[in-house]
């Protein structure tokens, strides 16, 4: 009886290069906006570092010789599926600022019950503070953040640990993805839009975040901290 060879399209040697194809295949299906997101990050990050480097001497002689405290404010805040990470800002505000926090809480522009806690007029805010808040300066150390991967240029705002503990499962999906510096609901009224719209914007932008996204909202990233909207 005359026997027919096995096709070479079903041989184990072929069926493993086709399987290490497809392992392939997935892996850059799924990672490939983080990749891209990341090369991004560190394309814009690095050399804004270096030209922002003089900028940031001043800045920190400006806090330094106004009351003598700390040039930069570190909070903990939530990342990337709930990791914690160190988050630096500008100090714009009062050296004991997070204590009286408490005292202003009736006047939350976000509500009394609210998840987050945004004032206009706070009074803990300093006059250096408040002109580098209104052009998002105080947000600059954040790059360092950017840089060691904790954060990304684009995507939502990273959470404090006390607001997170007050989520709901929808607003969890909040960190679902990194953190940004600058995030779709910056763009369009910052403090102005209430803290559920925020979250929904979020969500919005995690469902159909590509690479073109992030830099659409780069672009109106300056024209919307030019503008000041919501910036307090």
């Amino acid at each position: 009886m005359k026997t027919t060879a096995p096709s070479p399209l079903s041989t184990p040697r072929t069926n493993r290069r086709h399987a290490r194809h497809a392992r392939r295949v997935w892996w850059w299906s799924t990672r490939r906006l983080p990749v891209l997101k990341r090369a991004l990050d560190l394309a814009l990050v690095l050399p804004a570092l270096l030209l922002l480097a003089p900028l940031f001497a001043l800045l920190a002689l400006a806090i330094k010789v106004h009351d003598r405290g700390p040039v930069l404010f570190w909070q903990d805040r939530v990342g990337l599926h709930g990791r914690l990470f160190r988050f630096p800002k500008f100090r714009s505000m009062c050296v004991n600022a997070e204590a009286i926090r408490t005292a202003l809480e009736a006047n939350n522009q976000h509500g009394s019950e609210g998840v987050t806690f945004k004032m206009k007029r706070d009074p803990r805010i300093t006059p250096i503070g408040r002109l580098i808040r209104r052009a998002s300066i105080d947000e600059l150390p954040q790059l360092w953040c950017v840089l060691r991967g904790q954060m990304s240029l684009v995507g939502p705002r990273p959470p404090l640990p006390s607001e997170v503990a007050r989520y709901s499962m929808l607003q969890r999906q909040r960190l679902s993805v990194t953190p940004g510096l600058t995030c779709i609901w910056q763009v369009n009224g910052r403090s102005e839009i209430p803290f559920p719209q925020q979250v929904l914007m979020d969500i919005d932008y995690i469902q159909q975040r590509s690479l073109g996204t992030d830099v659409k909202l780069l672009a109106k990233t300056l024209p919307a901290v030019i503008r000041g909207r919501g910036a307090y």
